[in-house]
């Protein structure tokens, strides 16, 4: 009678995780778009074009699992959000993945539910100040004032280098990139402080770029993925295992340009199986055998991405750095596709 119970629990239990992990990738196929949460403006990596089109590094993801899931990269509802909003529109289920520049920790991990699929950035909290300021290093900020996005880890970052340094600061609280932008260029504040990537992307957009400097402390981690809620296995090994394709599409020389060619057949197995002549890894997540292949094609491998986006040929002008390839000496790796 135990094991009888026991096992009608097990498998009740079992049907209501399996309920819920279909469930977001149930919902996307049946709507036909996916909703993804991004800034509500950043250049480089998330922000409307003069047509309206959202363009980015952070939307390139989006779109990569809309071709995944839907065959259709165009087929994304772009869901602007805040550092206070983001969060409260994946739990609510507004959005099915949040990309948005959103870095990867412990309490946003367990206390608040969600689940970070991989980092597809890793950065680092650093200072920008006007070069007319003459500080060369973020320890010459005594008693500056400091705009700084709510609901974000910069906060508490920014309060314990501080305190560390045994300086003083006045917070100016912002809640959007764009705020922030314009509220230091009225000198509402001394320095701007979020991701490098961000400082270097909102840099890019003043009129006088050379008129500000990034000063070279970086005072934290910040691995910048995207995530889903948790409970929902099966959607986030999606988000997942698009994101590793386009890392691993990079590792294999699998590039939008030789992808055609490719998707006939190669010797080597991973790149037949990343692009599905080979095996059944598209079955696997309840995806047509050519998921990968149409991730990829929609935007480029990750090399691709970066460099249109926010590479050194662009205005923001980031090097790959710590987002080389591990082969490069960089940390971006993906497990194997078997």
């Amino acid at each position: 009678m135990k094991k009888t119970v026991l096992f009608g629990a097990l498998t009740a239990a079992g049907l209501a995780a399996g309920a819920a992990a279909a469930g977001t990738l149930d919902d996307v196929k049946a709507r036909g778009t996916l909703n993804c949460g991004v800034a509500t403006g950043l250049v480089g990596f998330a922000t409307p074009d003069a047509n309206g089109e959202w363009q980015g590094f952070d939307v390139a993801v989006c779109r990569a699992v809309a071709a995944a899931v839907l065959g259709d990269a165009t087929a994304v509802e772009f869901v602007p959000t805040t550092g206070k909003t983001r969060f409260t529109a994946l739990a609510s289920g507004e959005i099915d993945m949040l990309a948005r520049n959103t870095t990867w920790t412990f309490s946003r991990d367990v206390d608040l539910k969600f689940t970070f699929v991989g980092v597809n950035y890793y950065d680092g909290q650093g200072f920008m100040v006007p070069k007319d300021l003459g500080v060369s290093s973020a320890k010459e900020l005594d008693g500056a004032t400091v705009c700084i996005q709510t609901g974000t880890t910069t906060e508490l970052n920014l309060a314990d280098f501080f305190r560390i340094n045994g300086i003083s600061y006045e917070p100016v609280p912002i809640e959007t990139n764009a705020e922030a932008q314009q509220q230091y260029l009225a000198g509402a504040c001394d320095v701007y402080t979020t991701d490098a990537s961000g400082l270097a992307a909102t840099r890019a957009a003043f009129e006088a770029p050379n008129d500000h400097v990034l000063l070279p402390e970086i005072i934290s981690k910040e691995p910048l993925g995207p995530l889903v809620r948790h409970g929902d296995n099966e959607w986030g090994d999606v988000v997942r295992w698009t994101l590793n394709a386009l890392i691993s599409a990079e590792e294999l020389g699998i590039t939008s340009a030789n992808i055609s060619e490719m998707s006939a057949g190669t010797n080597n197995p991973e790149i037949n199986r990343i692009l599905g002549t080979e095996g059944t890894l598209g079955e696997m997540l309840g995806l047509d055998a050519d998921w990968a292949a149409k991730a990829i094609t929609a935007g480029g491998n990750y090399g691709e991405i970066f460099e249109k986006n926010i590479g050194e040929s662009t205005p923001i002008g980031l090097a790959r750095g710590l987002n080389a390839q591990w082969t490069d000496g960089g940390l971006l790796y993906s497990p194997p596709f078997r």
